[in-house]
């Protein structure tokens, strides 16, 4: 047998990459120790002589916590739901928000499954990322071609449909191709007045079409921010003392010059979820999707406050996948709160 034809024969035979990350069972199992490690030092945040330290954004004096217990109570998406929507809800150089049609698409799709047609938009958006960081490579060993296709009259979300990349980072990359610095391409897409009539106009449109890399992030951070009021307002009307960001923000930056440990709640009393010690808690206004560059972005963030604070949570405004999973943070969903106050605000 030839050596061509093996290759093609051990492709074929090759399984399908497994959706998803590793199996949440066997992640449990090999992280058991750090998990022992991390609810320990939340443990022992309150304790400053055993500890060693003042925990960044604690009071100076040490001080009896008050001890609260609470059963959230979740509905996680099984993975099985997550991969059958992940394979339906991104099609090649869509990058953009979606009209009706495809959201009642979507949303039909996503009846006899048991992820909505909100959670499986997010998905959508997490694929899209992880789709545009890992692709970005490729695009750039593209941009000739694409320069080339650009000068014969193709528009950027032409480009797209044809490149399968984000219309934004093919706009950026025909800068590029055309000489520009980076400095000069950051600062005219934030002064488009200074585009010549086409660019400014390819600019535009480019920045309409794609949801992913566009310029204008402002609304998702408002939409944001009222779910992390709304997650702390439910904490303190429990009794719960607590910092918000907002302080921890402007109390680093006046002591170390910036912000470096910020969680969007950081806990002054003793709080158990789901009998697990929570020593902070980020709210997420999108899906835990098992998607792992996502994935990988939190546990970065993640880590970072466990090492100072020991184990937490994470809040996701859309729910999560069953199959996440990271060793000291508790997965929880929007379930116990009120989130009238987001209604319209997908």
């Amino acid at each position: 047998m030839s050596k061509g034809r093996r290759s093609k024969r051990s492709g074929q035979n090759r399984k399908p990459k497994r959706y998803g990350g590793p199996k949440k069972a066997n992640l449990m199992e090999q992280t058991k120790s750090d998990l022992h490690k991390f609810n320990q030092r939340a443990n022992l945040r309150f304790d400053y002589e055993k500890r060693g330290e003042i925990p960044v954004g604690f009071p100076d004096e040490e001080r009896k916590p008050n001890t609260f217990t609470f059963e959230w109570k979740c509905t996680p998406v099984p993975l099985s739901d997550e991969e059958k929507m992940a394979q339906f809800v991104v099609r090649k150089g869509e990058f953009g928000w979606l009209d009706d049609d495809r959201v009642d698409e979507i949303a039909a799709f996503s009846e006899p499954l048991s992820i909505s047609a909100d959670q499986a938009l997010s998905l959508r958006s997490a694929l899209l990322q992880q789709k545009t960081v890992y692709g970005h490579r490729i695009m750039q060993s593209r941009g000739r071609q694409m320069h080339r296709d650009y000068k014969q009259g193709m528009s950027i979300v032409e480009l797209s449909k044809k490149y399968d990349f984000p219309p934004m980072n093919i706009f950026r990359q025909i800068l590029v191709e055309k000489g520009w610095s980076k400095s000069k391409i950051k600062e005219t897409v934030r002064a488009p007045s200074r585009f010549s009539e086409r660019e400014r106009q390819e600019f535009e449109a480019a920045e309409e079409a794609d949801r992913v890399s566009n310029v204008d992030q402002s609304e998702t951070h408002l939409r944001a921010d009222a779910f992390e009021t709304i997650l702390a307002d439910w904490f303190e009307d429990q009794g719960v003392q607590l910092r918000r960001q907002p302080e921890l923000v402007k109390e680093q930056s006046v002591g170390l010059g910036r912000p470096t440990l910020t969680p969007d709640i950081l806990f002054l009393d003793d709080v158990e979820i789901n009998g697990q010690p929570v020593a902070w808690i980020d709210a997420k206004h999108f899906y835990g999707a098992d998607v792992g560059f996502q994935r990988k972005k939190m546990l970065k963030q993640m880590m970072r406050y466990i090492d100072e604070w020991g184990s937490g949570a994470i809040v996701f405004r859309h729910g999560f996948s069953e199959n996440l999973y990271m060793a000291g943070v508790t997965m929880l969903d929007a379930g116990p709160l009120d989130l009238s106050k987001l209604e319209n605000k997908p």
